[in-house]
C-alpha cells in the first residue's frame, strides 16, 4: 500500500529547552515544545482555539541571544535555539505579572492552575499597598484617554466596580477582568465575527466595552456566550451560575457533566451539560471538538430551560 500524504510533511526542528533537546515540527511554538517536554508554563491569554495575542506576558521564557524575554505562546521554535524556562529573570518577570494582576483584579474564581502559579512564584500583591476603594458604577467607563489623576502611591489601583447585569443570559463582572483579550477574539474573527466588544481606553483605564458603552441589549451582541467560554477569571459568567453563587447554592464539587449533542439544528455541536441537583446549571463545549472547537450559539449555550420543565413540576 502506498502512503498518501494529505499535506506536506513538516520538517522537524531541534531546540534546547533547559538543557534537554526537544524535537518539534517546524512552525511549532515554544509553548508547544515546553508542553511536549512536560514543562509547566503559565498562560492566561492563550487558548488553543484562539489566535495568540501575547498580552498577559506570563508565559515568557528566556532565549539566549534575545535582548528581551519572549512570549512562548507565539514565538516559533527555531533550529539551535537555547531556551530557559525557569531562570531567575523568567521567574521574576512572571512573579511581577501575577502580582500586578492580583493587586488590581479579583482572581479568586480563576482556575486552580492560576492559584497554584500565584503560590509557586511567590506573588505578593500586598506589597503594592492597600487596594483603592471600588469604582462607582460607570466611573471607569467614563474615563477618557489622556486624562489621569496623579496616584497617591499609598493605595494599589484596582478595577473593582459593580457587576453589569443588563440581560438574562450572562453578567459582566469587570472587577475580575485582566484584559486577556480572549473575549474580544471570540466575539471577533476567531469565532463569532460579531465584533460587539472591543478594547476602550488607554493605560490602566483600558477596559472591555461595547460600542459607545451601550448596554448589551442595544449592542451587536448575539448572546452566543463564546466570550464566557474563553474567559479565564469568570469575569464573564452565565446568569444561572451568577444567581446560584449569589444565593450560596453553587456547588461545583457536587456537579456532574454529561456529554451530548445539541438538539436544535443539524450541525451536531458537542455539548457538556453541567448538572447539579438534577438540573442543568451551565452548558459548555469541549475545546477538542472538531465541530465546535469550544464555541456555541445562543441556543446551544443558553437554550436549555425547556429541559427543566418536567411534567408534574411547576
Amino acid at each position: 500500500m502506498t502512503a498518501v500524504f494529505l499535506e506536506t510533511p513538516k520538517r522537524l526542528v531541534d531546540v534546547d529547552i533547559d538543557g534537554q533537546t526537544v524535537r518539534v515540527p517546524e512552525g511549532a511554538t515554544l509553548l508547544e515544545a515546553c508542553r511536549q517536554q512536560g514543562i509547566d508554563t503559565p498562560t492566561l491569554c492563550y487558548l488553543e482555539n484562539l489566535t495568540p495575542v501575547n498580552v498577559c506576558r506570563v508565559c515568557v521564557v528566556e532565549v539566549e541571544g534575545s535582548r528581551t524575554l519572549v512570549p512562548a505562546c507565539s514565538r516559533k521554535a527555531e533550529p539551535g535555539m537555547k531556551v530557559h524556562t525557569d531562570s531567575e529573570r523568567v521567574r521574576t518577570s512572571r512573579k511581577m505579572v501575577l502580582e500586578f494582576l492580583t493587586s488590581s483584579a479579583d482572581l479568586s474564581l480563576a482556575s486552580g492552575d492560576v492559584q497554584r502559579w500565584i503560590r509557586d512564584y511567590g506573588a505578593d500583591p500586598s506589597r503594592y499597598g492597600t487596594p483603592a476603594p471600588d469604582h462607582e458604577a460607570g466611573e471607569r467607563d467614563a474615563t477618557r484617554p489622556g486624562e489621569h489623576e496623579a496616584a497617591s502611591g499609598a493605595e494599589a489601583a484596582t478595577v473593582r466596580q459593580p457587576v453589569k447585569y443588563d440581560n438574562d443570559s450572562y453578567v459582566r463582572d469587570y472587577s475580575r477582568c485582566i484584559l486577556c483579550y480572549k473575549c474580544v477574539e471570540a466575539c471577533g474573527e476567531d469565532a463569532q465575527n460579531t465584533f460587539a466588544i472591543a478594547l476602550a481606553g488607554r493605560g490602566f483605564d483600558a477596559r472591555i466595552s461595547t460600542e459607545f458603552n451601550i448596554g448589551l441589549p442595544d449592542s451587536a451582541c448575539v448572546y452566543c456566550g463564546n466570550c464566557i467560554g474563553v474567559c479565564p477569571t469568570d469575569a464573564l459568567m452565565p446568569a444561572s451560575e451568577y444567581r446560584m453563587r449569589q444565593n450560596g447554592t453553587w456547588d461545583e464539587a457536587s456537579q456532574t457533566t454529561t456529554s451530548t449533542i445539541c438538539p436544535y439544528c443539524g450541525v451536531g455541536c458537542n455539548l457538556d451539560l453541567h448538572v447539579q441537583d438534577n438540573k442543568i446549571v451551565k452548558v459548555t463545549s469541549p475545546l477538542e471538538s472538531e465541530v465546535t472547537h469550544g464555541h456555541l450559539c445562543v441556543k446551544g449555550r443558553f437554550g436549555f430551560e425547556f429541559v427543566q420543565r418536567r411534567a408534574g413540576e411547576e
